[in-house]
């Protein structure tokens, strides 16, 4: 049997502010009839990703995008067909959607889809859209515990939903408590839990999740065995490592210089953006960000921005 030919796709993930976007379900008469999916269409000849996905956008639902950011790129083999689909998060558009084609639409949240049968390829891209924009990482070993704990709550309480305890300096007796006191505040805020690197203190504190140095993940075969699992990420080959043992997203960096590297120019947006083009995980800027650089990181295609100080520091 020959080899099914790649066919690329514009998929549009509609996002409202608070995070809701909209799925459509496949009319009759179409393969995977009944099945609910985001919407979106083949690119045809001549035609860019982009200039596709507003044609696709306009024809099925009658709207205008008006703002559209790159997100990940996942391959699906159907039986009909095998799909490269480029997912992009339209943020801001004009007009009303309407089933231009029969179909019909629902708005749904990541963590509570009500609709059923999804297309087999949109699991992993419902869990990585669950990812917040905000990634905080800790810096208890700069300011304190104590200090750094009551950071960490007032963070929780403007809108961070996700943090990495990094701590390398931390002797092991105090990071076993201090990585439950972490847990005990985020768990007031529905909140999610990474270790830096120690897999076994992830496990022993019943942590959400592990975050694996570049290192490790080079010297790594198979995920981790968490509900989370990332890794940092410094060069194409280790964000494709980390994308082929299916983690759930990378931090890559430095893109900007830091404090701690002000001598290093950083990668630079373009840069970031050409070594993150056409992945399929979700991947965060890092290095120099702040709040700030969240739109340039989404128009570059990051999912996010990761930080070490700046995701403490009140919103301007």
């Amino acid at each position: 049997m020959s080899e099914l030919k790649l066919v690329d796709v514009a998929v549009a993930v509609i996002m409202k502010p608070d995070g809701e976007f909209l799925l459509a379900r496949r009319p009759a008469g179409k393969p995977y009839e009944g099945y609910w999916e985001f919407p979106g269409g083949k690119v045809e000849m001549g035609e860019t990703v982009y200039d596709a996905l507003v044609r696709e956008i306009r024809e099925e639902l009658g709207i205008e995008v008006l703002q559209a950011y790159p997100w990940i790129t996942q391959i699906f083999t159907y039986p009909h067909a095998t799909v490269k689909l480029h997912f992009y998060r339209i943020t801001q558009w004009q007009g009303t959607p309407y089933p231009h084609e029969n179909q019909e639409f629902s708005w749904q949240y990541s963590n509570q889809v009500s609709v059923a049968p999804l297309l087999p390829a949109n699991g992993p891209v419902l869990k990585a859209l669950s990812l917040p924009a905000i990634y905080g990482i800790s810096r208890a070993s700069e300011v304190g515990r104590v200090a750094f704990l009551e950071q960490l709550e007032v963070a929780f309480e403007r809108g961070l939903r996700i943090v990495q305890i990094r701590e390398k300096q931390m002797p092991q007796d105090e990071l076993v408590t201090f990585v439950s006191e972490v847990m005990s505040i985020s768990r007031c805020y529905d909140g999610t839990v990474l270790v830096n690197g120690d897999v076994a203190l992830a496990e022993k504190t019943g942590a959400d999740g592990v975050h694996l140095t570049s290192r490790q993940l080079m010297n790594t075969q198979t995920r981790p065995d968490f509900r989370w699992a990332g890794a940092s990420c410094h060069t194409r080959k280790e964000l494709e490592h980390a994308a082929s043992l299916g983690m759930d997203y990378a931090l890559l960096g430095p893109v900007k210089p830091t404090l701690t590297h002000p001598e290093a120019s950083g990668l630079g947006w373009q840069v970031f953006a050409d070594m993150v083009g056409e992945l399929s995980i979700p991947v965060y800027a890092l290095g120099g960000v702040v709040r700030q650089d969240l739109i340039s990181a989404w128009t570059y295609g990051a999912h996010g921005i990761a930080m070490l100080r700046g995701a403490w520091k009140p919103e301007e």
